[in-house]
């Protein structure tokens, strides 16, 4: 997610259509920040990534990524969206 700069410009926009096209699933926040750099194909800014997640969690476009699922003994990472977040998403990407 480069701008005509090459500088990084991941954001709110950039992570919602990454949470809409894939099932970002991982043992932790930085494991999560390797795997969309991974779906993005590139190298992302670590502020840059944190400051989209936060975003998204304010406007209640993603689930809380850190959770304890049923029966598990540790914490994982997932990217979900929220009704809201699918149809900003959708907005984003078009028909």
């Amino acid at each position: 997610m480069l701008d005509s700069n090459g500088t990084n410009c991941f954001d709110t926009a950039s992570l919602l259509r990454i949470a809409y096209r894939h099932h970002v699933t991982a043992a932790n926040a930085d494991e999560g920040l390797l795997n969309v750099q991974g779906i993005a194909g590139t190298k992302l800014d670590p502020a840059a990534f944190h400051r989209a997640i936060a975003e998204a969690l304010a406007a209640r476009l993603i689930r809380e990524p850190v959770r304890l699922p049923d029966g598990a003994l540790q914490c994982h990472w997932r990217l979900e969206l929220t009704p809201e977040g699918v149809a900003r998403a959708t907005d984003l990407i078009g028909p």
